[in-house]
Order: C-alpha cells, then structure tokens, then sequence
C-alpha cells in the first residue's frame, strides 16, 4: 500500500501490523509459558508504547501537512499580488487579505466571538 504521508519515510499502517501480531505472539507466548509473565507483560507494554508513538507520528504528519498547505497558500497569495501590483491593479493587496480572511474562523467572520 502506498505511504498516506507522502513526507514520511515510514508507513505507519506497516508498523501497526508488525506491532499488532508481534503482541499477538507474545499473548501466545505468555499462555504457554506463564512463568515468564512478567517478560511478556514488559514486551506488551513496550510495544504498546510503540502505537502510541505511531499515533503521535501520524498526527504530527498531518499537522505538518496542514501547514505545508498553508505556506503554499500564503506563498501564492504573495506571488498573485506581486504580478497585480507590477499589472498596476488598483488593489493587489486583495490577495494576501482574501488569503488571510479564508483562515479565520467563521464565527470570526461574521463578527461573532463564538
């Protein structure tokens, strides 16, 4: 399957599964070899640590794509009112406050404050 995050060199759906039958084996481990359970448990928990740090991976992936996403809007918004300005339009600030008033949220633009 192809990476969801296309800045990522890691897939995360891969290391899920890895993880998921890893802790599949170890349950199974654990129930044919009760002595060492508290080994099995100390595994489990560190592979459970692992998820949660997938979880924070994919979150911070998206947020660095929502940001990425943003910097090529500003950017555009920036180059538009460069050429408006060098066409001579009589407003080429438009742009950047068209740009910058698509950000807010929409109570904000109604006047509202929540």
């Amino acid at each position: 399957m192809a990476n969801p995050h296309p800045y990522s060199r890691i897939d995360l759906e891969q290391i899920t599964a890895r993880n998921q039958t890893a802790r599949h084996m170890i349950a199974g481990f654990a129930a044919e070899m009760p002595v060492l359970a508290d080994f099995w448990r100390h595994l489990d928990t560190a592979l459970a640590d692992n998820l949660t740090l997938s979880a924070e991976v994919a979150q911070l992936n998206a947020e660095l794509a929502a940001a990425r996403l943003d910097r090529a809007n500003l950017l555009a918004a920036m180059r538009a009112a460069i050429a408006a300005h060098a066409d001579g339009e009589p407003d080429p600030l438009s742009y950047l406050r068209d740009e910058l008033n698509a950000r807010q949220m929409p109570a904000q633009r109604h006047g509202r404050t929540s």
